[in-house]
């Protein structure tokens, strides 16, 4: 498996190569939200065929990446880890692609180093994440809880069990201590008055029925972000990658031909 060495610890990461010479460098980069892992891109990693190294990173504490304190767990250490990645791989032209949580890493990424980034693909996420006290409390007082609330609202009612009982099961597996400090990561989040320094193409998707971060969200960023062009899925929820993954395959396909 693919390991990132930063600063004496292990970064896991899936690659796979697709159509790009060596020469090219062009990658594209998923990062996931709160307490997922780069599984939920599984459909992504195996379905897209660009014209670029596509890349889904185990953020630290995630995954099969290396446990660190909590109290080392900040965004800039997460926006450190996809700058590390970036220079290990020897990427030059880079489409970053995030996932609640994720999207606040790539625009926190971009609005640090807008040279780095040829276009961001924002999924399910916002300029503001503020995060319900109701997750907090059940992350501290009663995690089973917690999983079952999540499975109930991060998905539309009819998406298959099969799908929900999988997630539920990857999520179980990250200590709950990482996912409260991401989401207290997520409700410290707020760029809203910085999207005009957005001066890249974004593609910005979300599902219609999506209760943790709104379609108003997404309709926000493509108001305010002159470049955008936005999607909503029908009958989709938060996790619109595993909900909708033909579709969002598709418009991801459709949006990097046109760079």
């Amino acid at each position: 498996m693919p390991y990132l060495n930063f600063k004496g610890k292990k970064i896991y990461y899936q690659l796979k190569e697709n159509n790009v010479a060596s020469s090219q460098n062009k990658g594209l980069i998923f990062i996931h939200g709160s307490g997922s892992t780069s599984l939920i891109w599984q459909n992504q990693i195996d379905g897209l065929n660009l014209d670029y190294k596509l890349i889904a990173v185990d953020l630290p504490s995630h995954g099969n990446s290396d446990k660190f304190l909590i109290s080392e767990i900040t965004l800039d250490l997460y926006v450190n880890v996809i700058e590390k990645l970036k220079e290990s791989l020897k990427l030059e032209k880079i489409i970053s692609c995030g996932h609640s949580l994720g999207g606040a890493i790539i625009l926190s990424y971009y609005l640090k180093n807008p040279n780095d980034i040829e276009s961001l693909i924002l999924c399910a996420t916002g300029a503001r994440l503020r995060t319900s006290p109701v997750i907090f409390q059940q992350l501290t007082d009663d995690y089973k809880q917690y999983l079952n609330y999540i499975r109930q609202t991060a998905f539309h009612r009819k998406t298959p069990k099969s799908i929900t009982d999988t997630y539920r099961e990857q999520l179980s597996k990250v200590d709950p201590q990482v996912i409260y400090n991401d989401f207290k990561i997520c409700d410290g989040f707020d760029i809203m008055q910085e999207l005009k320094l957005i001066q890249v193409p974004c593609l910005i998707l979300c599902g219609d029925s999506d209760v943790l971060t709104p379609t108003k969200y997404s309709q926000y960023f493509h108001t305010n972000i002159k470049d955008s062009q936005l999607h909503i899925l029908q009958q989709a929820g938060h996790m619109v990658m595993l909900e909708k993954p033909q579709l969002v395959n598709q418009y991801i396909q459709e949006f990097t031909e046109t760079l």
